[in-house]
């Protein structure tokens, strides 16, 4: 059984568009929103993410910096089942617009209309501390 990389499973998360972001509730509870990475995940295991300062997922972050992220490609190894990796992390908030100019791609202009000077927003940077994946029947993990 061959094991991924980091590099490997960093290029299939930036082929998958959409993940899942968990985060830990004020109630304790885990909650979920679906994100869009833009293709902006780095081979050190770091993924980023645009929000806005006034959602639950920066305040669940600030209470709580522990996160998971899930993806899910549409297809695996061989035509087998898809893939599927999770990522557990640290989430970071940047406010700097120098990070945003560096992350930004012209499809966030469909959520974000006045681009990097829109009041509030910010990145969220997931840096991977381990990362599990499936791909057909090969299974891994990956510590950083």
């Amino acid at each position: 059984m061959r094991q991924m990389t980091l590099s490997e499973l960093s290029k299939s998360m930036r082929s998958i568009d959409f993940c899942m972001l968990s985060t830990h509730a004020a109630s304790g509870d885990i909650a979920g929103r679906p994100m869009s990475n833009n293709g902006d995940v780095e081979y050190e295991g770091d993924s980023y993410f645009f929000t806005l300062e006034t959602t639950h997922t920066v305040e669940d972050i600030e209470r709580d910096p522990k996160v998971a992220l899930s993806f899910t490609g549409s297809k695996g190894m061989l035509g087998q089942r898809p893939l599927f990796i999770a990522v557990e992390g640290k989430a970071e908030l940047i406010r700097d617009k120098g990070a945003f100019e560096a992350h930004w791609t012209k499809e966030l202009d469909r959520w974000f209309e006045q681009g990097i000077e829109t009041p509030g927003l910010l990145i969220v940077k997931v840096h991977a501390t381990r990362i599990t994946y499936w791909d057909g029947t090969e299974e891994g993990e990956v510590t950083l």
